[in-house]
């Protein structure tokens, strides 16, 4: 399923530079998890802007590897750490809101982080909140709908989605 989710996603993007629409631009997303008795839980932090829950994402810097860019944001925005993947588990699509009103896309690769360490001060902590959920239930609470059905995924079967 994850897989026509990516060539849907793919083929809207193609079509909309096709009719001159601009192009993607790229983020990076960790996915902060850790294994509890009852199954896989998924650390949401709350957007700046809206407080809705998200993924802690953001742009990659200079020639930053994408996955490490994916663990810096996480450190940034949810205040964790731990062993990050090398490989995305899978991408999703959202328009990003500019102060000028214009609307970006963009596609976000997001990268699994099992997280061995809480911080207690991080460098966003007084502009956002976290919280774990079970990955079901994370999977609820995001917006982006591609998004939603990767966390359940991963959820159920995170073996298969870890590098």
């Amino acid at each position: 399923m994850l897989m026509r989710l990516t060539a849907r996603n793919h083929l809207v993007d193609r079509i909309r530079r096709l009719f001159g629409g601009l192009p993607c631009r790229v983020q990076v997303a960790a996915l902060p998890w850790r294994r509890k008795d009852d199954g896989v839980e998924v650390l949401l932090v709350t957007s700046r802007d809206t407080g809705r829950w998200v993924l802690p994402k953001g742009w990659p810097e200079d020639r930053e590897d994408l996955y490490m860019a994916a663990a810096r944001e996480a450190a940034e925005e949810a205040g964790v750490d731990g062993a990050v993947s090398r490989l995305e588990i899978g991408r999703y699509f959202y328009d990003k809101l500019q102060r000028s009103g214009a609307e970006w896309r963009c596609e976000v690769l997001v990268f699994p982080l099992e997280v061995a360490r809480l911080a207690e001060k991080w460098p966003e902590k007084k502009r956002r909140r976290r919280e774990w959920f079970p990955a079901a239930e994370a999977a609820k609470r995001v917006h982006e709908a591609d998004l939603a059905e990767l966390i359940a995924q991963f959820g159920v079967a995170p073996g298969k989605s870890v590098a």
